[in-house]
């Protein structure tokens, strides 16, 4: 009898407990009919036997008094793979009643379990397996298939609430043992499967609704996305909806004040008519006074009716002309309206034209490498079909030589016939049943050679279209080569254009330092003004001695002021002189800042 691997019969028993225990805390829980605390029995055993899942294969860690074997290093890596859990390990390293990491993992279980991730959580250590490699041993439950299971049988701990005390508790000294006593089966556990079912169905039922409530989130939050976009593109159109809006007004304002003037000149016109009318009553009273030339003022004041009537029309074709240019305003801005909308429909057109570019050029990578694997894959096909070939063609060649040793040995046996023939004629029966015999075995040859034949035809067949799909890879090659010439081309232009980029961004980076620079140089000039406004002349009744020599001024030792540090010397002692294009004489120059000394008069300014 073979003997079977320790190390496998205990992830079998530990898998078989983690089992029942799930199975038991669910059922019990699930007739229990409220939240669980952290006293009810199920639950502590469910926490023993997941305490003892996680130490199987667990290695032994030297420490610097003892040796170290905990489950707490494996659960605080989930919360650099889950970033959800960061909020679990904080809570357990700021708890203040935990003082070994045993304690830290027990509460780390129990706050999993009230979150309802502890699956989630499992399931993302388990996947990384070399990170696990660094706890376990190659064959402990975590790293083999048993682990999975686990982990998948936690799912269903989601059905259950419960509100646990971690912080007053004592999770240090506690004592793992599982009690197998609330495993065996009793009386009760026959007569109730009635009650089994209903728990599976309310299990189901709440697992639904769960999905159903992680998919409306989904779409909430879709629905989320979708308003805040509807809410941008309302303010875009609120924000277009005002400008046509000034731009109405600005319009209605033009057509006031065309408006306004069209009055203004009609005004004007019935003004100018009123007073030829009264003109024109006055040459009537003088012409029924005196019927001196009568004619003449007759004649004079149609003429002026006829050229206000005509001034008159002109006016209002000026109006109808000024009418119509309105008009056409109206129309030019309707269309400068729609020309700004088309372009920006181009615009958008052509940033849409870009981002297809750059999926294109993805595409056509992703391409790419996909027909470069397909290649490779058909290489190794066509090697493998020159292998069958090969092989079709040895087999062939054996089948002839049968063939012929078959033939041979037809050969012999009829020479061997004919001997017997004229040697043994009394021997003619046993002979003709030798010869049945050789007929049958060359009926059976024949028959092998025709399936051989038939099975060489298959080959032959088989390798032509072979052949045929070697041709189709070959042209599929070619296009893929065409695809690449393109791509190459594409990302030369992709590089170009970076270049180009580049090369403004360098342009923009000395433009910013000549600015810098620049500004640098007028907080310094501005710097300088400033230090120069806080300076005061002195009064000549103060400056009485050189700042030098410390003597008296006088006639022969006249005032020297420096325009920058304020200094006032001599004329003895302010000797340098620095002679300049634009005067004729050289100036002196102060000693100690080198600016120009001004001399001063009998006031006080310079």
């Amino acid at each position: 009898l073979a003997v079977k691997d320790p190390t496998a019969v205990e992830r079998a028993n530990l898998l078989n407990m983690a089992k029942l225990s799930i199975k038991g805390l669910i059922e019990s829980a699930l007739s229990f009919g409220r939240t669980l605390d952290s006293d009810y029995p199920p639950l502590q055993q469910f926490f023993v036997v997941m305490e003892h899942c996680l130490k199987h294969g667990l290695k032994v860690r030297k420490s610097f008094l003892s040796y170290n074997k905990t489950i707490w290093g494996p659960l605080e890596l989930v919360e650099k793979l889950y970033p959800e859990a960061e909020e679990i390990a904080a809570s357990v390293r700021d708890l203040p009643g935990l003082k070994t990491p045993l304690g830290r993992a027990r509460a780390w279980l129990r706050l999993a379990l009230m979150q309802k991730k502890m699956a989630d959580y499992l399931r993302c250590l388990i996947i990384q397996r070399d990170l696990l490699s660094e706890f376990y041993e190659y064959h402990a439950l975590m790293m083999e298939e048993e682990g999975a299971v686990i982990v998948g049988l936690l799912v269903g701990l989601n059905v259950i609430d419960a509100n646990l005390c971690v912080k007053g508790e004592d999770l240090d000294s506690q004592v793992g043992v599982i009690d197998f006593s609330m495993y065996l089966k009793s009386d009760d556990d026959i007569g109730g499967k009635e009650r089994n079912v209903q728990i599976a169905a309310i299990l189901d039922q709440k697992n639904y609704v769960e999905e159903l409530n992680r998919q409306l989130n989904s779409t909430v939050s879709s629905l989320h996305a979708r308003v805040d976009s509807l809410e941008k593109s309302n303010t875009k159109l609120i924000e277009e909806l005002a400008i046509a809006k000034n731009n109405i007004i600005k319009l209605q304002e033009e057509n006031h004040q065309l408006r306004s003037e069209n009055t203004l000149i009609l005004m004007k016109t019935q003004h100018h008519l009123e007073a030829t009318k009264v003109d024109v009553e006055a040459e009537l009273q003088t012409y029924k006074h005196s019927r001196q030339g009568l004619d003449e003022m007759y004649n004079e004041a149609r003429r002026q009716l006829r050229e206000e009537s005509q001034l008159r029309q002109d006016m209002e074709n000026e109006l109808v002309v000024q009418v119509s240019m309105k008009h056409e305003i109206e129309l030019a801005m309707k269309l400068l309206e729609k020309d700004i909308h088309e372009k920006q429909d181009t615009l958008i057109g052509l940033r849409q034209q870009l981002d297809e570019v750059k999926a294109i050029n993805m595409e056509m990578y992703q391409k790419l490498q996909v027909s470069e694997d397909a290649m490779k894959e058909k290489n190794e096909l066509i090697g493998r079909l020159e292998d069958k070939t090969n092989q079709i063609n040895a087999t062939m060649k054996q089948l002839e030589q049968r063939l012929q040793q078959a033939e041979k040995a037809q050969m012999e046996a009829e020479a061997e016939d004919e001997k017997l023939k004229q040697e043994y004629v009394n021997k003619s029966e046993s002979l003709q049943n030798e010869f049945s015999q050789k007929e049958k075995q060359l009926l059976q040859l024949e028959t092998d050679l025709k399936i051989e034949k038939e099975w060489r035809q298959t080959l032959e067949d088989d390798l032509q279209k072979e052949k045929e799909a070697v041709s189709h890879l070959r042209t599929e090659t070619q296009e893929i080569i065409a695809l690449k010439k393109e791509f190459f081309k594409l990302q030369e232009k992709n590089k170009q254009l970076k270049r180009i980029c580049q090369d403004q961004e360098a342009a923009l980076q000395e433009l910013a330092s000549k600015l810098s620079e620049s500004k640098l140089k007028i907080e310094d000039i501005k710097e300088a003004n400033k230090a120069l406004q806080g300076q005061v002349w002195l009064k000549d009744k103060e400056a009485t001695h050189c700042k030098l020599c410390e003597k008296e001024f006088s006639l022969s030792k006249r005032k020297h002021h420096c325009r920058n540090c304020g200094e006032i010397f001599c004329n003895a002692c302010s000797d340098n002189e620095l002679p300049l294009p634009s005067s004729p004489k050289p100036v002196r120059v102060c000693d100690s800042c080198h600016a120009i000394l001004i001399q001063r008069c009998s006031s006080n300014v310079p």
